[in-house]
């Protein structure tokens, strides 16, 4: 039986020069009946032009603005015909498979919404860089496997919390299910928040093994130690806790979410690093949306408490879970 129809969808800005093996590595996996979206993410013309010579055939998205992933990825999404929705990062160029691993992991199983792919590092293609996403009790978000090697992956497809965005196939279903990628995220933690809606709702995400990709990590979204990501992932982090994390759930975490948070200060202090202070100050202008949104987002819960619990890992070393969270 042929698989459904594949929408590609690949939001680009700043990374223009990896484009063309990106473009070429995807669309030689792709069907003739799938599409591939490429999304000028306000880029002045850059991506477009490169569209022009290495992608003829591929549906442009011209935005008149940089919306960031969430909404550079969200206009692909509306404009996508598929069934099921493939996100690639511009900077990664997908290993011969890839496609076909992650299409045969999500046609297990209906209630499978989404399925994750595993990035390497570009330079060191055997050490991954993610292979979906892990949450902790402390709040934290990381990428499930960092620093590990390819030979330490399970060897068949396994459930997993979530998907990056940076290599995910989804169903159309789920979207329109669960919503689109918030976009006042912009961009980090808005495949966490997503990641967290599905759960919510009684989606499973699984990791495809076999599906590979090499990534040049944060080749479009700049260095973990920049002010303008630092800031972000502090204010996207209380984001996604006070829209996603359930009350039982919160009250049992605060303990471990406000010291971790304690650190934060400190550390933004000792280092003279503002941003990571700035981002969290930030949250508390949002409050009585991010609570108007949280009330919407928890009365469609389906799933349970105790089946949400199970995927919260145990805190790491405070410090280290600060230097090493980023995503």
């Amino acid at each position: 039986m042929p698989r459904p129809h594949i929408s590609a969808i690949i939001p680009a800005w700043s990374a223009p020069y990896y484009l063309p093996a990106c473009l070429a590595a995807l669309a030689a996996q792709l069907a003739p009946t799938d599409e591939l979206i490429l999304v000028d993410n306000g880029s002045n013309g850059k991506v477009a032009g490169w569209a022009k010579q290495f992608a003829p055939t591929a549906r442009l998205l011209i935005l008149p603005q940089n919306l960031g992933f969430a909404g550079g990825t969200n206009a692909g999404l509306r404009a996508a015909q598929g069934e099921w929705l493939l996100l690639c990062n511009d900077d990664a160029l997908v290993e011969p498979g890839c496609v076909a691993a992650l299409a045969q992991t999500l046609a297990l199983a209906p209630e499978i919404g989404m399925v994750a792919g595993v990035l390497a590092f570009s330079r060191q293609p055997q050490q991954i860089a993610s292979a979906g996403i892990q949450v902790q009790r402390d709040g934290v978000a990381n990428d499930l496997y960092w620093g590990q090697s390819i030979a330490s992956l399970p060897p068949e497809p396994t459930e997993i919390f979530g998907a990056s965005g940076g290599l995910a196939l989804l169903r159309r279903t789920l979207i329109e299910d669960i919503g689109l990628f918030e976009e006042r995220f912009f961009c980090y933690l808005e495949d966490v928040d997503l990641a967290w809606r599905a759960r919510l709702r009684g989606w499973r995400t699984f990791l495809a093994p076999n599906a590979r990709a090499r990534h040049v990590c944060s080749a479009s979204g700049g260095a973990r130690t920049s002010p303008f990501k630092q800031n972000l992932l502090a204010l996207n982090r209380w984001r996604v806790l006070l829209r996603c994390l359930p009350t039982p759930l919160f009250r049992s975490c605060l303990p471990t979410i406000l010291r971790y948070e304690t650190l934060a200060f400190a550390y933004a202090g000792l280092t003279r690093q503002p941003a990571i202070a700035a981002g969290r100050l930030a949250v508390s202008r949002e409050i009585p949306l991010l609570l108007h949104q949280r009330k919407a987002i928890q009365a469609r819960r389906t799933a349970s408490i105790a089946a949400l619990e199970r995927w919260l890992r145990p805190a790491s070393f405070p410090l280290q879970a600060l230097l090493n969270s980023e995503r």
